[in-house]
């Protein structure tokens, strides 16, 4: 009789509490919706630029992405704060408000200005969403559960980006770049009124106060360094303008870290710091920050070599390049389950080892390589990634005690936006700098810029042999995490 109650408990357990699987599905089926419109943008540029009511050239219309990136660079710090400060349909209703509103202005707008305000209203919505999510799932998933989970969000994250340049491809054959926006509006807006039903009102435990100097110290540190880093290997700037923007970025940073430790002590953080006090978070931090970095560099140094080293056509380059992300993301949800059996390093090891494996891989493309080749190597820097994401957002989050969640998923989507920035920009300069040696050399500049590409990607397989070895120290978390002494103390004081 014993044994049969402790295996039905450990059902009951195992599954969601009452409405878990609604709630969790409503803000999957959202972080697609807002992802997927966050990079229909890419293939828009040309689009944009030919149309007479904006009136703009391409380095005006690149701001739509810059201006995108830095919102979501200044708001994704702040989700820590702004999940202990309110539940998660008030957040919920505010975020994908925003992404509506934000939508229609963009669809609607009439003129340059009123899209790239359309953008930024857009990106702040967007930039809430993924946290809470991460946060959610983390709160209402079993731990036994918790991998599998993980997965199918990492599933959103791949295929979404991936599908967004297609679909907006698609819409753009036949009609104009505003049903970029407004054929995903009642989407969105369809997602909001399920959501603002599905969720219900939660109490909010804490209400920590809000730190007027935190925001523009987060607003200027992050925010500078991610418009410092996507400034790296651009031509025709002003020779201050890259040194000023990566310096103010740095300093206000600095200064922003100091103030987060101050205010940790009263539990009055914007983002807490506290996180990184413990080992399995760091070591997940660390290896996620070069797997982005290396994602996000690949990412636009194939679309580049393949059009001007190798001639192939914009969609033959989308064709190629969407079998990896949809590889990525259908993997998931198995990779999140295997998780859940035996942990995370039998999984993310071989992953990481096959990540290096493809990075030296593409360091020897030649022009002559065939396309398929690109395809395979594409691919199996995909199966790479497929299994190092899933176990590394399961593995930071779960090494936290729970009040640290939402600032656990704030540092996570943070991450992923400096990283990709630093990986770019890397790639960029790399590739940049390279290219213009070799053609004064009297090299073609298609050539050149193979030759620049796989230099960047024989630096970044060099670099990911510290995530390599980060990964042996990798463990499953408890099920349970504790506070630290002091801070539980203080809490049940209160």
């Amino acid at each position: 009789m014993q044994t049969q109650h402790d295996a039905q408990q450990g059902t009951h357990a195992d599954r969601l509490p009452p409405g878990g699987g609604t709630i969790i599905a409503t803000l999957l089926v959202s972080a697609f919706v807002v992802i997927l419109n966050e990079t229909a943008m890419n293939v828009a540029i040309s689009t944009l630029v030919r149309d007479p009511a904006l009136a703009i050239d391409e380095r005006a219309a690149q701001w739509l992405t810059t201006a995108f990136m830095l919102t979501m660079a200044v708001v994704i710090p702040t989700t820590g704060w702004l999940m202990a400060r309110f539940s998660v349909r008030t957040l919920f209703i505010a975020a994908m408000s925003a992404f509506v509103v934000g939508t229609l202005v963009a669809g609607l707008a009439p003129s340059f200005a009123i899209l790239l305000v359309g953008r930024v209203v857009q990106a702040s919505g967007t930039a809430i969403v993924f946290p809470l999510l991460m946060t959610t799932v983390m709160r209402l998933v079993p731990p036994s559960r918790r991998g599998a989970f993980m997965g199918t969000i990492s599933l959103v994250m791949s295929v979404a980006p991936a599908l967004g340049p297609t679909v907006s491809g698609a819409i753009l054959q036949f009609a104009t770049w505003h049903w970029v926006f407004l054929g995903v509006a009642p989407l969105a807006l369809a997602m909001l009124l399920v959501g603002a039903r599905a969720l219900r009102p939660t109490p909010v435990e804490g209400a920590p106060r809000l730190d007027a100097l935190s925001i523009p110290l987060a607003a200027l540190g992050f925010g500078g360094l991610v418009y410092g880093l996507s400034l790296l290997g651009a031509e025709g700037l002003p020779a201050w303008q890259l040194p000023l923007a990566l310096g103010v970025g740095a300093v206000a940073l600095a200064a922003f870290v100091l103030r987060q430790a101050r205010l940790q002590r009263t539990d009055d953080a914007l983002l807490d710091l506290r996180t990184f006090r413990h080992p399995q978070f760091t070591v997940a931090i660390v290896i996620m920050v070069l797997a982005m970095a290396s994602m996000f560099g690949s990412l636009i140094a194939l679309p580049l070599i393949l059009q001007q080293a190798m001639g192939l056509e914009p969609l033959q380059v989308g064709l190629i390049t969407l079998p990896g992300a949809l590889l990525t993301g259908l993997l998931g949800p198995f990779v999140g389950r295997l998780y859940d059996r035996v942990g995370p390093r039998p999984i993310v090891i071989p992953g990481a080892i096959v990540v290096l494996a493809a990075l030296v891989l593409f360091a020897q493309l030649q022009v002559q390589s065939p396309w398929w080749v690109v395809l395979l190597t594409q691919m199996v820097l995909s199966l790479g990634f497929a299994f190092t994401f899933p176990p590394l957002f399961t593995v930071s989050l779960a090494a936290l005690p729970g009040r640290l969640y939402g600032h656990g998923s704030a540092m996570v989507s943070t991450v992923q936006q400096v990283a990709g920035a630093a990986g770019t920009a890397a790639f960029v300069t790399v590739m940049a700098t390279q290219q213009g040696v070799l053609v004064q050399q009297g090299l073609e500049a298609g050539p050149a810029l193979l030759e620049g590409a796989r230099l960047a990607f024989l630096g970044a397989a060099a670099l990911w042999l510290v995530g390599v070895a980060a990964t042996f120290w990798l463990r499953k978390p408890a099920d349970t995490v504790e506070d630290e002494p002091e801070v539980a103390a203080r809490a049940s004081a209160h």
